[in-house]
C-alpha cells in the first residue's frame, strides 16, 4: 500500500486527490513540520526536510516534490486521466506552480530564511512584494492555462492549481482579476470524487 504524509490545509490534498482519481489504495500519516509528535518523526526517517506531501510507495521508494508525484502517478497509471494523452502542457502547467507559486509560498511563509539578519520591517516588506508577485503568477497561469482545465474531469493539473491558489490570499485575488478562472477551481473542487477531500482539508 501507498503510504501518503501530509496535513489539513497542505498540498497533500493535491496527491489524495489523485490517489483517489486513480482508484489506489493508500494509508495517510498525518504528520507536518509545524507539528511535533510521531507523525513528523516518522516523516524524517522518509524525507530528512520533513515536507509535505511525500509518498511512499509499495517498493519503498521515497517520492517528493507535489509536481514530480502527480506526473509520476499519471505516467504510471494512464487510465487515471491524471495526464493527458499528449501530456506537455500539463507537464510544463504542472512545474509553473512548482518553479514559480511554490516558491513564492515560500518566501511569503518565511520571509526570514532568505534575509540575513532581517528585521520585522524588511521582513514584512519581502512578504508583500512575493505576495504580489505570486498574484502576478496566478493571473499569468490563468491567461496560460486556464482553457486547459476540465473541471468534470480533473487531471494532475488541475488539483495542483485548486489545492496551491489556497495559499497566500491567491483566491481572493483570482475572484477580482481572473473571474472565470476562479469559477473554473471552484467546479475542480466540486467533483464528486475530489469534492470531499477539499472540504475536509478546508471546512
Amino acid at each position: 500500500m501507498l503510504t501518503l504524509y501530509g496535513a489539513k490545509g497542505s498540498g497533500s490534498a493535491a496527491i489524495e486527490s489523485a490517489l483517489t482519481i486513480a482508484a489506489l489504495r493508500f494509508k495517510v500519516v498525518e504528520a507536518a513540520s509545524w507539528e511535533p509528535g510521531p507523525g513528523l518523526e516518522e516523516l524524517k526517517r522518509v524525507n530528512p526536510l520533513a515536507q509535505i506531501p511525500t509518498l511512499v510507495l509499495e517498493d519503498g521508494t521515497v517520492m517528493t516534490e507535489s509536481a514530480a508525484i502527480l506526473i509520476w502517478l499519471g505516467l504510471h497509471h494512464p487510465r487515471s486521466g491524471l495526464l493527458p494523452a499528449e501530456p506537455a502542457q500539463a507537464i510544463r502547467g504542472l512545474v509553473f506552480i512548482a518553479a514559480n507559486c511554490y516558491a513564492a509560498i515560500g518566501i511569503i511563509d518565511y520571509p526570514e530564511r532568505f534575509c540575513a539578519g532581517c528585521d520585522k520591517a524588511t521582513a514584512e516588506r519581502i512578504r508583500e512584494g512575493a505576495k504580489a508577485r505570486l498574484h502576478m503568477y496566478w493571473d499569468l497561469f490563468a491567461d496560460q492555462f486556464g482553457a486547459m482545465f476540465k473541471p468534470a474531469t480533473p487531471g494532475a493539473l488541475e488539483l495542483l492549481a485548486a489545492t496551491v491558489s489556497r495559499w497566500s490570499g491567491a483566491r481572493a485575488h483570482l475572484k477580482e482579476h481572473r473571474p472565470a478562472f476562479h469559477a473554473t477551481l471552484e467546479r475542480v473542487e466540486a467533483e464528486p470524487r475530489i469534492a470531499p477531500i477539499f472540504r475536509r482539508h478546508w471546512p
